[in-house]
């Protein structure tokens, strides 16, 4: 067995609810939806299933009675692979033999309902070992240079620094100093995710979107519009994560290469790379833990809370050197279904809906499984799947 422990585990089944805006729906009825789908794609049923993970929205306790699961280990909350920790450690979880096929789901409410456990620094360093030991390399600094994972929050608040919107903005316009990045290159990622999103026919938002749309979209943040930031939907996302030996017994497992999360060095803007972030430190963990390249990747489904949370994702796991996120996006050729790097393919959390990275790699999973329909692309052995972003970031690697 790889002494890597997620490659013990593979993603036997996937499922969502019905996704749309303030639909009224309860959060535990959604989370049935999408858990019941994951469990019978995984071909298995509830009796089958000894784990449990969420981020925190509906209970476990209430999902575990409703289909009356019987549960020996449960996992959740935010650690250092961000919103996507509870799937990583059900990775951990199955590949360390503590679980056989473990129910992993997020379910989001536009008007409240889902909750957003608090990340600091003790939480992220008690979730380090579930995927393993090696992390990235790391240069040390003084505790007052460093931050916490969320520790800064309190000085962005003084500076009337609201929201991620306005934290970003900074990353952004630092961006466009050092590089020449431009708004339109910060377009291209938008146009891209409404052309996906038009074949999609769960996204919020499918009508056709031009670029003298995205330019004329109200201020949200300098340099963010409207069109920058994510659409809030009702919905959820539930994954099966199984042991390694479970894929024969899968119509369509897909295989998990590696994962890297960060520790959240440097806060949000207290790097000494600034405005790099910890989608960095998450890319190279993961890289270091495979020896798959950033060239092997056929199809990226990446973190697109706000535009340029994307072009850090494309730099930070090498698709692109520093800097050369906009001109790789420029004209979105390179990133169009039939491109060199197919991205957010089902529309991203910009024009489908915001899931917190679920449906990221739901479609990640669907795309390698080739059920994407009228988008599917046809390169679909390697993918990768990201969230995140600040001092907050996790990604994983995925085979078919």
């Amino acid at each position: 067995m790889s002494d890597i422990v997620e490659q013990g585990a593979v993603i036997s089944g996937i499922g969502m609810s019905r996704i749309g805006r303030k639909t009224g729906i309860a959060g535990l009825d959604l989370t049935a939806e999408s858990s019941a789908v994951a469990i019978a794609d995984a071909g298995l049923t509830p009796a089958d299933i000894d784990g449990i993970a969420t981020m925190g929205d509906t209970p476990i306790p209430d999902a575990a009675a409703h289909f009356g699961i019987e549960h020996s280990w449960t996992g959740g909350g935010m650690g250092r692979w961000g919103l996507l920790s509870p799937v990583v450690e059900a990775f951990g979880a199955v590949g360390r033999g503590e679980a056989r096929h473990v129910l992993v789901y997020r379910t989001v409410k536009m008007m409240g309902g889902s909750v957003m456990p608090a990340a600091g620094a003790a939480g992220a360093a008690g979730a380090a070992g579930a995927a393993g030991e090696a992390t990235a390399p790391r240069v040390a600094r003084p505790a007052e240079e460093r931050g916490t994972v969320m520790g800064d929050v309190p000085r962005l608040l003084a500076a009337h620094a609201y929201s991620a919107a306005n934290w970003l903005a900074l990353h952004a316009r630092r961006h466009m100093h050092l590089y020449g990045t431009t708004k339109e290159q910060l377009g291209w990622l938008a146009l891209n995710s409404r052309r996906n999103a038009a074949l999609n026919p769960r996204a919020a938002y499918r009508d056709p979107l031009t670029m003298d749309d995205y330019l004329s979209a109200r201020l949200i943040s300098d340099p963010f519009g409207l069109l920058d930031c994510d659409v809030p939907v009702d919905g959820s996302v539930a994954f099966v994560v199984s042991t390694a030996d479970a894929a024969a017994d899968c119509d369509h497992p897909v295989r998990v290469a590696a994962c890297g999360g960060s520790d959240g060095f440097g806060g949000w803007d207290q790097r000494p790379d600034y405005p790099k972030m910890a989608s960095t430190d998450a890319a190279a963990e993961m890289w270091s833990r495979t020896d798959l390249k950033p060239d092997d990747v056929d199809l990226a489904e990446l973190y697109d809370g706000f535009t340029f949370l994307t072009f850090a994702w494309l730099e930070a796991l090498g698709f692109c050197g520093d800097g050369e996120a906009g001109p790789f996006v420029e004209g979105a050729a390179r990133i169009a279904l039939d491109g060199q790097l197919p991205l957010n393919t089902y529309g991203g959390q910009l024009s489908a809906g915001r899931m917190h990275g679920y449906w990221v790699l739901h479609e990640a999973c669907l795309q390698l499984r080739g059920e994407a329909g009228e988008r599917q692309v046809q390169r679909r052995d390697v993918a990768v799947a990201s969230n995140g972003g600040g001092p907050i970031a996790g990604c994983i690697l995925l085979t078919r």
